[in-house]
């Protein structure tokens, strides 16, 4: 390994939180390489006054820091995987991919143990149409507003009454140390989780092969199968992460099960099926899924979100 390494990343607090793990793992495994975080704004990271979905194109909050490691400024980047496009560009790949926090999304309130158990009219926030699709579905009685900000900004406003209640990742606050935040974690069965979600991706240049070698203690094989399940899965419905679009998988001996969704925004429609094979076609899996969802009604649904940007 080498003596020093820059690791890119969003200057958001839950990004230097993550790769601050990345550089302690690292530093702890390989005592002579010294690590430096390198901070980067992304587009994502500017636009706070806009939807996500509005704002468009894909690597909103990667591109300048893929920028960077094509321009030699930093050796490695580390990504919440659910960011991530599902074509790089060339000269990149993600080559490894830590274990996975939990995937599911949280329920938060002040006041409520549950979405059941908020009362008609309700507000709850969330920036993602994913979210605000399954809401929907499951509660269409409720108001679901826009909620742009980091953790600290829409905890904030969470306590300040802003809102009823609020949806954010729970790995995220696992790992920012807020799991006391959390009313109820929702099941995927409750909300399907978006592509990656909880996973953490750390990408090299594809020349950096001494490099890639020494960070293989950090892979962890079954996550990396199951998000090339559903990254697959995106990568069909050529999809970003601002889309109603959601999947998950899991692994089970060599058995990989991939549960995959599309969906109206306003939540009228859903379709939701799953797939089980083998784990070494993970990937060959998740584009069948899609293939399936796109003919019973799915590309349809695709069409009107891309045409109307909402």
């Amino acid at each position: 390994m080498r003596n020093q390494l820059r690791i890119g990343t969003r200057a958001s607090l839950l990004a230097v939180t993550q790769s601050t793990w990345v550089k302690i793992q690292i530093e702890s495994t390989c005592p002579g390489t010294q690590v430096e975080l390198v901070k980067i704004t992304t587009k994502g990271d500017r636009i706070l006054d806009v939807p996500l979905a509005k704002v468009g194109g894909k690597g909103l909050f990667v591109k300048e820091i893929e920028d960077a490691l094509l321009a030699g400024a930093i050796d490695l980047a580390v990504h919440s995987m659910k960011d991530v496009p599902t074509e790089l560009p060339e000269g990149l790949h993600i080559g490894i991919i830590p274990a996975r926090e939990t995937p599911c999304d949280a329920f938060l309130s002040t006041r409520y143990a549950s979405v059941e158990e908020l009362p008609t009219g309700a507000c709850i926030g969330t920036s993602s149409l994913r979210r605000k699709a399954q809401l929907a579905t499951l509660r269409p009685d409720l108001t679901i507003l826009d909620l742009r900000g980091n953790v600290d900004t829409r905890l904030r406003k969470l306590e300040e009454g802003e809102f009823d209640a609020i949806i954010l990742a729970g790995a995220g606050l696992h790992r920012l140390g807020k799991t006391d935040k959390i009313t109820t974690l929702l099941t995927p069965e409750q909300m399907l989780p978006a592509i990656g979600q909880g996973a953490l991706g750390i990408e090299l240049r594809e020349t950096d092969t001494e490099l890639l070698a020494g960070l293989q203690f950090l892979h962890h094989r079954a996550t990396a199968v199951t998000v090339a399940a559903e990254r697959a899965f995106l990568l069909r419905l050529e999809g970003g992460c601002q889309v109603p679009i959601g999947a998950h998988a899991t692994l089970s001996g060599d058995q990989i099960t991939l549960t995959g969704l599309i969906a109206a925004v306003d939540g009228s429609i859903v379709l939701k099926e799953h797939i089980t094979g083998s784990a070494r076609e993970a990937a060959a899996l998740g584009t069948a899924l899609a293939e399936s969802l796109l003919s019973k009604g799915g590309k349809a649904i695709l069409d009107a979100v891309y045409c109307t940007g909402s």
